[in-house]
């Protein structure tokens, strides 16, 4: 692996340059914002330096999207009466109870948090983070089944939904694999902007990077995704 450079107008590029048994260059930009370059040994470097030149503003693109969608660093919750936490883009009030049974319940602007020891700390994380993660399943794999029939048609078969918590970026397609991973901190935000990522995903399938022909197709198919995508890069991102 070599690591190289170039500039373009004021900003510095750097990239790792991997020499493979390829046909063709290959340009990755990672979700950590790290640039991949892969090429044949035959390549010359000043070919290549030339056609990262040219990819640039491609480059520094998803760049920007990527630290957009990082989201900020989580205030420490204490899991006591009164705090505040996001679910599908409304602001609920914890409310911790003492019962026999452990569960999560919630209605008219508050969660309710039953608890057997309402003093620990770990326990009430783990029973609330369950609860969410649950309905991350059940909300994600809701918004598949009614954004999949909009590219059902182009002939992308429904993936999988795989869920993780993510620090770069809202979601990732697996082509081999015909599997999406969603960031687990999408549950917080609007059914609408889920949707958004959900399709983003699913056009990945056709389109593998952001190209023109991309950024069409989804338009295309949901005219209002640059808003979704504001509403869900600053006003989620921001209560996260």
């Amino acid at each position: 692996m070599e690591r190289h450079a170039i500039k373009y107008k004021d900003k510095i590029i750097e990239f790792e340059l991997h020499r493979k048994n390829v046909k063709n260059i290959n340009l990755n930009v990672k979700p950590n914002m790290t640039i991949m370059v892969s090429a044949n040994d035959k390549v010359p470097l000043e070919y290549i330096l030339d056609f990262v030149t040219n990819k640039a503003p491609w480059i520094l693109k998803n760049i920007s999207y990527f630290k957009e969608a990082q989201p900020e660093n989580e205030v420490q919750k204490e899991y006591v009466s009164g705090e505040s936490f996001k679910y599908l883009g409304k602001q609920y009030r914890l409310q911790v109870e003492a019962a026999e049974k452990d569960e999560v319940k919630y209605k008219r602007g508050y969660i309710y948090l039953f608890v057997k020891d309402s003093s620990n700390k770990k326990r009430k994380a783990k029973i609330v983070k369950r609860w969410l993660r649950g309905k991350a399943v059940l909300n994600f794999n809701a918004s598949l089944e009614k954004v999949y029939p909009l590219v059902e048609k182009y002939g992308v078969k429904k993936p999988n939904i795989i869920i993780r918590s993510m620090k770069a970026r809202w979601g990732s397609c697996l082509k081999d694999k015909d599997t999406i991973i969603l960031n687990y901190e999408l549950i917080k935000a609007p059914k609408y902007c889920i949707e958004y990522v959900i399709l983003h995903e699913l056009i990945h399938f056709k389109y593998g990077n952001h190209d023109d022909q991309f950024i069409s197709f989804l338009t295309v198919l949901m005219p209002d995704w640059k808003e979704r995508k504001s509403i869900l890069d600053q006003e989620v991102v921001r209560g996260l």
